[in-house]
């Protein structure tokens, strides 16, 4: 061996797997992803008043001390990686403006100390924390999770649609009139539910410069202007906080892409159905923008202890997550159906990881290439 080659082979450092490395840490990962929920907690405030911080400030200090006192008693530091933050933060944006405050400070305590730590904390849990949490005061406290408040823009609606929001009141009255109303827009307007003049307006401005008609309904959804749980009302803020962490390169396409896709395709196609209005008649963005649709395919679907670690994988996760949001808000009792989705996925999270799996490298995969020694 020449001199060169072995100076040459002296500056290798040999380390255990993996040999991956990244400028990104854990603790940087959730205190942006903290950060990109920013502009929807913000909206949430404005929108709903001063309550909704109240509500916010609570689910936040709760998961808080939880993740401290468990680290106390396991001997592990965690707090300063922000993902007990993240969890309180997602609670809170989970629950109504008007909820008790007992309910999301327990929903906090269960999320950390009975989702996260009983299975080793921070990577080790098989399902979304904030979601658990979520879904366990709901069906604990069902009342208490459905006591919605109107933003002020809409004070004028009748006091008998104001404590449901748009999809709850859609969902449970077109039952009563099936086949006599033609989509969303037409039935809430019948019942009474009216939208705010900003919606009215903006839909007038596209209709008189542009030609393009657009639903006030539609309109009030994406940008936040109804009824619904803090931080999942406005599209518009969740994009926003959803572009930042594309372009951090946080998020990946293939969660979002697949969970939106079969929801809207499987919607249009057979939304309809229920109601008498027959195939290719489902309400697109009435569903996308309304319900903590936009949350969960951004916020929490992509969760990355809880989602798949391959793109194919992320692709059958969220396909997943999308049929089942679709079955359960058009099949189910309830009218929502996001988290228990999300959840119904995280399940089979270990199972697709086991079965797509990236090539190893090196390997060929090809069995003749692999018999003639070409593979090594």
């Amino acid at each position: 061996m020449s001199e060169e080659t072995t100076t040459v082979t002296k500056n290798f450092i040999i380390e255990s797997s993996p040999q991956i490395r990244s400028a990104m840490t854990t603790s940087g990962i959730m205190w942006r992803v903290s950060l990109a929920l920013l502009p929807a907690a913000i909206w949430g405030i404005a929108v709903f008043g001063f309550r909704s911080l109240t509500v916010l400030v609570l689910s936040i200090a709760a998961a808080a001390a939880a993740e401290w006192l468990m680290g106390i008693i396991l001997n592990r530091r965690t707090l300063s990686d922000g993902s007990a933050v993240l969890t309180g933060l997602l609670i809170g944006f989970n629950m109504p403006p008007s909820v008790p405050m007992f309910i999301p400070v327990i929903a906090s305590i269960f999320a950390i100390v009975v989702v996260k730590w009983s299975f080793g904390g921070l990577g080790a849990n098989w399902m979304n924390p904030a979601l658990a949490g979520r879904v366990f005061v709901f069906f604990s406290w069902t009342s208490g999770m459905n006591s919605w408040k109107l933003p002020e823009a809409l004070n004028s609606m009748p006091d008998a649609l104001s404590s449901a929001t748009p999809l709850g009141t859609y969902k449970n009255g077109m039952l009563d009139y099936v086949g006599q109303h033609t989509g969303a827009a037409e039935f809430l307007q019948d019942a009474g539910y009216v939208v705010s003049q900003t919606a009215q307006n903006i839909a007038g401005v596209f209709q008189n410069t542009l030609g393009i008609t657009l639903k006030p309904l539609n309109i009030d959804l994406f940008l936040g202007i109804t009824a619904g749980c803090i931080g999942e009302v406005s599209a518009l803020m969740l994009l926003i906080g959803a572009g930042y962490l594309f372009v951090k390169k946080i998020l990946t396409w293939q969660t979002p892409v697949s969970y939106l896709g079969s929801f809207i395709l499987l919607t249009w196609v057979f939304g309809g159905l229920p109601y008498g209005n027959g195939l290719f008649s489902g309400e697109i963005w009435f569903n996308v923008f309304s319900g903590g649709l936009m949350l969960g395919v951004f916020f929490m679907a992509t969760d990355m202890v809880t989602s798949p670690v391959t793109g194919k994988g992320m692709l059958i996760y969220g396909t997943g997550a999308g049929f089942l949001t679709f079955l359960l808000r058009t099949y189910g009792s309830l009218p929502e159906g996001v988290s228990l989705a999300i959840i119904l996925m995280n399940i089979f999270v270990p199972l697709i990881d086991r079965y797509i799996r990236p090539a190893v490298f090196g390997k060929k995969d090809n069995p003749k290439a692999a018999a003639k020694g070409e593979g090594k």
